[in-house]
């Protein structure tokens, strides 16, 4: 068979035209950025592939989770941004940025995609494409709208929508390991009743008396050497829920919420840790407690306590384990699957005092796919951020964030949400179930403007605005070196490897220059020097000194002047020193100096703006 026939893709116009955003430089703004001063999270305001390609240097292969909220493409106009795209630009616009994403992820992180029906088929083989089938691992279909009736948009003659989908996918199956332990909400009773209906034997039906006394008997070692305490009890008693509401006269339902804290079942669950405690207490009794600290599962690193009985040391399982009690309701945990509903969708207008009509998401959403794909210290990344949902619930849940949005709901809605998650005066969402209470911060960014601007003769030529500080961080970007400018040596402004340097002026470099900086060389050092203008033969002094011209360098590289697509050490903090100028667009014009150029050591280069 032809080889063009082996591969099933998905094919739209436009599909093969490359786009080459420029590496830009990210500035952070002081006066917006909050809270406490070394923190990782991030909030930008850019569009979101310059963004996404500013963070590549930094953040390749170092992001655990990624969840997006992209445009729907329904055709409508909402109030913050144009959801119409046709649809092969849409298609465009999502390959492109999915692709960088993916190269943030993890080896063993998770990305979210969530998309109504009309494009969730199109999204489900354009991720397919560029993650792999082999890494899909689910589609969930989350309930996500309470209407009363259908209205509006063609509605009056289709099903009433109240249904989006979320695309899963793992960067490598291979290393993914598995979703966090994470539970829905079912009433007990009325599984309860569809398990006897089916003929199946519903297991917690006893109550426990007695637990509260025990005595210390022996400590042993779990496989890993840490302390396991065991205690004996003497004086345990049981009564079946039957007895019970013989005994007190109660309904089944209201026999299960008295006693909902002692109600427990058996089970005969193999474990190391069983094993150790059998082979410790044997002749010592029937009915032990062991305290101890698991090093996985659900009680990770926490002091748990777990209760054996009988000769064969079988596991107590308590209900209170899989259950919640709510008022007068009893709800069994079931394991989260593939249809997710029950979030408080009536008074999300209400989440974070921001108002985002058709496109904000519940709190409750985003904490269920951080709790499955995440823990504390993770790094969360949402390109297409909204009123900042994604990045409020990740703060509240001590995971670090990257939020990137380009309308200027990033300042009106974005900025002041997470300020009061900082000051832990948002009660609302997430905030009382994972008792948040304020703290952290953010650091808030700009993208530098382009490098390279056409003059008045239609040539490319260095922007203006830009000083040498921002240069010579862009033009790091640019050429694979990480900006790190030395304290002591002005042409070591950033690195490739421990040996390899890059220095960037705006002065002419002549022979002179490159001598002095050759003697200063260690033997096993090289440099790459990018500036306007050289004299000739200066390239042949030494193989260890590498010169290119600005902007030729730079040409066919990427696109310059593009700002519509909707770099660490491309990213600048700008000085929280109050006495020092914040950022602002038109930046600080670089020093006009004499030609040619000498390295004056008295003057290093000014390092405040960058890192």
């Amino acid at each position: 068979m032809n080889s063009k026939y082996n591969k099933l893709e998905l094919c739209w116009p436009g599909k093969d035209i490359e786009v080459k955003p420029e590496p830009r430089v990210l500035i952070e703004d002081p006066e917006k950025s909050y809270g406490e001063a070394n923190t990782e999270n991030m909030l930008i305001h850019a569009d979101n592939l310059l963004a996404l390609k500013a963070l590549e240097q930094k953040f390749t292969e170092r992001i655990k989770c990624i969840y997006i909220d992209p445009p729907y493409n329904t055709g409508q106009a909402f109030e913050h941004y144009e959801d119409g795209l046709e649809h092969s630009i849409w298609l465009s616009l999502m390959r492109d940025r999915i692709n960088v994403l993916r190269k943030l992820l993890k080896s063993d992180g998770v990305f979210f995609c969530q998309v109504n029906d009309d494009e969730m088929a199109y999204a489900k083989v354009l991720l397919d494409e560029v993650f792999g089938r082999d890494n899909f691992l689910n589609t969930v279909s989350a309930k996500m709208k309470q209407t009363s009736g259908a209205s509006g948009g063609g509605e009056d003659k289709k099903l009433k929508k109240n249904i989006e989908y979320i695309h899963i996918y793992s960067k490598d199956k291979n290393n993914f390991k598995q979703f966090n332990e994470v539970y829905d909400e079912v009433d007990l009773f009325e599984l309860i009743e569809e398990m006897r209906e089916n003929g199946k034997s519903w297991k917690y039906t006893r109550v426990i008396y007695g637990i509260e006394k025990r005595v210390f008997l022996k400590e042993i070692v779990d496989g890993s050497g840490q302390p396991i305490k065991i205690y004996k009890h003497n004086d345990i008693k049981y009564k079946t829920i039957t007895e019970l509401m013989a005994q007190d006269n109660l309904s089944e339902e209201d026999c299960y919420i008295k006693y909902y804290d002692k109600i427990f079942r058996d089970t005969n669950a193999q474990s190391s840790i069983r094993t150790r405690v059998m082979e410790a207490t044997v002749g010592d009794g029937d009915f032990f407690s062991i305290d101890y600290t698991p090093k996985s599962g659900k009680n990770k690193n926490k002091l748990t306590t777990q209760y054996y009985k009988g000769n064969n040391r079988d596991l107590i399982a308590w209900l209170k384990d899989v259950c919640v009690k709510k008022g007068n309701k009893l709800l069994k945990l079931e394991k989260a699957g593939t249809f997710w509903e029950g979030f408080p969708l009536n008074n999300l207008t209400k989440e974070g005092n921001v108002k985002f009509p058709n496109g904000k998401k519940p709190e409750a959403l985003i904490q269920k796919v951080l709790e499955l794909a995440t823990d504390e210290d993770d790094f969360v990344l949402d390109s297409f951020l909204g009123s900042g949902t994604t990045a409020a619930v990740a703060h509240k849940m001590k995971r670090k964030y990257i939020g990137i949005e380009l309308g200027e709901h990033c300042n009106t809605h974005c900025l002041p949400r997470l300020k009061i998650v900082c000051d832990g005066t948002d009660q609302g969402g997430v905030s009382k179930i994972v008792e948040w209470k304020g703290g952290s911060g953010f650091k808030f960014y700009e993208l530098a403007p382009s490098l390279l601007n056409k003059d008045k003769y239609n040539q490319w030529v260095i922007n203006p605005n830009y000083n040498a500080q921002l240069l010579a961080a862009a033009m790091a970007r640019h050429e694979g070196f990480t900006y790190f400018p030395s304290e002591s040596v002005v042409w070591k402004q950033g690195y490739a490897t421990e040996n390899h340097f890059i220095f960037t002026t705006t002065n002419t470099i002549t022979p002179d220059v490159v001598e002095q900086i050759l003697s200063e060389l260690k033997p096993d050092e090289s440099l790459r020097i990018c500036c306007t203008a050289f004299v000739e033969g200066c390239n042949d002094i030494s193989p260890r000194i590498e010169i290119k011209k600005i902007p030729a360098v730079l040409l066919g590289k990427c696109e310059f002047g593009k700002e519509d697509y909707c770099t660490e050490n491309s990213i600048i903090n700008m000085p929280a020193d109050p006495d020092k100028p914040a950022f602002t667009p038109s930046y600080v014009k670089p020093e006009v100096k004499p030609s040619p150029a000498k390295i004056n050591k008295s003057q290093p280069m000014q390092t405040n703006l960058l890192f």
